[in-house]
């Protein structure tokens, strides 16, 4: 281990902690597939349609997270809302893992750094910057992290087979929203940031550490890219986030 100043270096790659996953939630006969999503909505209309079972229920401060499990295309499909925020996110996703979920495709919203991203815009997580704090309790110290490629290439065949514009490239991810300066913004920008969220780097962090295939894809929302801040009521693009569920759905069972 690191003795280093700062305490968020300090990585220590033991595999196994005092509260590890697999001792805490044993496996069950849940889908090796799973889709994260962040719309909250999205996941409710989709129980009803589908008439979803659960599977388990992960109990958080901020109450349940049921696993949920439907079929799709002839197949078995889970599905969670992670909660927001790193730590939380990372959280939810290894119970999935510990429960028996092996691949997953996370889909959300973003900030965009560049201004021709629309709203609605779909943007494939190819990297990500880690500026935040959970990652770098999964990875040794580094500026990135990489998404990995089966993920990305599954998302891109996807995109590709419906005709939908999209790009694959790098996103921010931060700890404080709200200390997003302009010129940390700049920053990004230069270093070749497209988006900004709050959970990409210790989603792929975590699925490197715990040997997964993830992969990510995000709408573009409020707007960074000028000098001042446009909501550009992105969180109402309720066709964009139910499309993009099923988009996720798709490339998580094509792996």
């Amino acid at each position: 281990m690191d003795s280093s100043s700062y305490p968020i270096l300090e990585f220590d790659p033991a595999r196994e902690a005092m509260i590890e996953p697999s001792r805490v939630y044993p496996p069950l006969d849940v889908p090796e597939h799973c889709v994260i999503c962040f719309f909250k909505d999205v996941v409710e209309k989709v129980v009803n349609a589908k008439k979803a079972s659960i599977a388990v229920t992960h109990h958080w401060e901020d109450g349940p997270h049921p696993l949920y499990k439907i079929e799709h295309e002839g197949k078995s499909l889970a599905f969670i809302h992670p909660g927001v925020g790193a730590p939380m996110a990372a959280g939810i996703l290894e119970d999935a893992v510990a429960r028996g979920c092996r691949k997953f495709m996370v889909c959300g919203g973003c900030g965009v750094l560049e201004k021709g991203l629309a709203v609605g815009h779909l943007i494939v997580v190819s990297s990500a910057v880690r500026d935040e704090g959970t990652s770098y309790h999964y990875l040794p110290p580094g500026r990135e992290v990489t998404a990995n490629p089966l993920g990305v290439a599954a998302l891109e065949k996807v995109l590709e087979q419906k005709h939908l514009p999209h790009v694959i490239g790098k996103t921010w991810t931060t700890d404080a929203p709200y200390r997003e300066t302009s010129a940390k913004i700049a920053l990004r920008k230069n270093e070749g940031c497209l988006t900004v969220e709050m959970e990409a780097a210790s989603f792929m962090a975590v699925a490197e550490f715990r040997k997964v295939i993830l992969g990510q894809v995000l709408y573009g929302g409020d707007d960074l890219s000028g000098e001042e801040w446009s909501d550009r009521d992105w969180v109402s693009r309720s066709d964009v986030r139910w499309n993009l569920f099923w988009l996720a759905a798709g490339a998580c069972l094509s792996l």
